[in-house]
C-alpha cells in the first residue's frame, strides 16, 4: 500500500505540473521525471532484496532425493561459479546440446543435481497476486544479483548461439495473432508509449541495453519480482499470441536477441519497474 501511495503521489505531482502548462503533450517529460523520481526513492529499499536473500538460501539448501544443494550448478562459468554468470546468459551448454537461459538452466540443475521433479516447478514458475515469490523467481533473483555491475557479454561463437540470435531476431519482427502484432510493433519506434509507459526501441543498442540490464525487476504494480521469462510471457499475452511455454525455444531465442543487442552494458538488476 505504501508503494501504491508513493507512485500515485509521484504521478499526480507530475500531472499537475503538466496540466499547469495547459497541454498534456507538454507534460509528458514532467510525468517521466516524476516517475523516475519515484523509482529513485525506492532504489535503496528495493523489495526484491528480500527475494535475493530467499534465493541465496534456496541455492545453498540441500533438497530432493539426492539431498543436494545447487551450489555445483554450472551456469556457464564452471560448477559452482555464480558471480557474473547471468551477464553471459543465454549461452550454449554442451551437456544439454542447446542454448539455455538462466531460468531453463536452473530448472535443469534442480532436476540433475537434486533429483527433483523440475517439471512441476516449471508448471507454475510465477507467483500470483499476493502470493509469496516462487522458488524459481527467488533463485533467479539471487543469480542475477550476483552479476550486478558486470557487463553483458552473451557468447556468439557456437553455431547454436548464432542460430538462437537469428531466430530471436526473426521472432521479434514476426507479425501474427488477431491484431497482427509483433514485438516490433511496440518496440522498434522512437518516442512511443502506452499510457504513461515508455516503450523502448529495442532495435537500438542504448535502449536494448537499458531494458535488458534492468530485468528481472520488482514490479510495484504487482508487488512482486518478475523474471525475464515472465517479461517474454507477458509480451506474448499482450500481443494475444498463444500462451508462451516457460523455457520454450522462442522465449530463449528472444532473450538471446535482446542480450546480444545489449552487449557491454553493466547489469543493474533486480531493478524497480512501475
Amino acid at each position: 500500500m505504501r508503494h501504491a501511495r508513493l507512485i500515485a503521489m509521484a504521478i499526480c505531482g507530475a500531472l499537475s505540473l503538466g496540466w499547469g502548462q495547459g497541454a498534456f503533450a507538454q507534460s509528458a517529460e514532467d510525468i517521466k521525471k516524476g516517475i523516475d523520481q519515484y523509482r529513485e526513492m525506492l532504489q535503496d529499499g528495493n523489495p526484491a532484496d528480500l527475494t535475493v536473500a530467499k534465493g541465496e538460501g534456496l541455492w545453498k539448501k540441500k533438497q530432493g532425493p539426492h539431498d543436494a544443494s545447487l551450489e555445483q550448478c554450472d551456469l556457464g562459468k564452471g560448477p559452482g561459479v555464480v558471480a557474473g554468470a547471468y551477464a553471459e546468459l543465454p549461452r550454449y551448454f554442451a551437456d544439454t546440446g542447446r542454448v539455455m537461459d538462466a531460468e531453463s538452466r536452473i530448472v535443469h540443475c534442480i532436476a540433475v543435481l537434486q533429483g527433483r521433479d523440475a517439471t512441476a516447478l516449471a508448471a507454475k514458475p510465477f507467483s500470483g497476486g499476493g502470493q509469496p515469490q516462487t522458488e524459481l523467481e527467488s533463485l533467479v533473483a539471487y543469480i542475477v544479483d550476483e552479476s550486478r555491475g558486470v557487463p553483458v557479454n552473451l557468447p556468439q561463437q557456437h553455431p547454436e548461439e548464432i542460430a538462437s540470435y537469428q531466430r530471436g531476431e526473426k521472432a521479434f519482427f514476426y507479425r501474427a495473432g488477431p491484431y497482427d502484432f509483433a514485438c516490433a510493433s511496440c518496440h522498434s519506434v522512437d518516442d512511443q508509449r502506452i499510457r504513461l509507459q515508455e516503450l523502448p526501441n529495442l532495435t537500438e543498442a542504448e535502449s536494448a541495453q537499458r531494458a535488458f540490464t534492468t530485468w528481472p525487476a520488482y514490479r510495484v504494480s504487482q508487488g512482486a519480482m518478475r523474471t525475464m521469462q515472465w517479461r517474454m510471457y507477458d509480451c506474448f499475452r499482450q500481443q494475444r499470441f498463444p500462451e508462451m511455454i516457460y523455457g520454450s525455444q522462442v522465449s530463449i531465442d528472444l532473450i538471446t536477441f535482446l542480450g546480444v543487442k545489449a552487449k557491454g552494458a553493466p547489469m543493474d538488476s533486480p531493478a524497480i519497474k512501475r
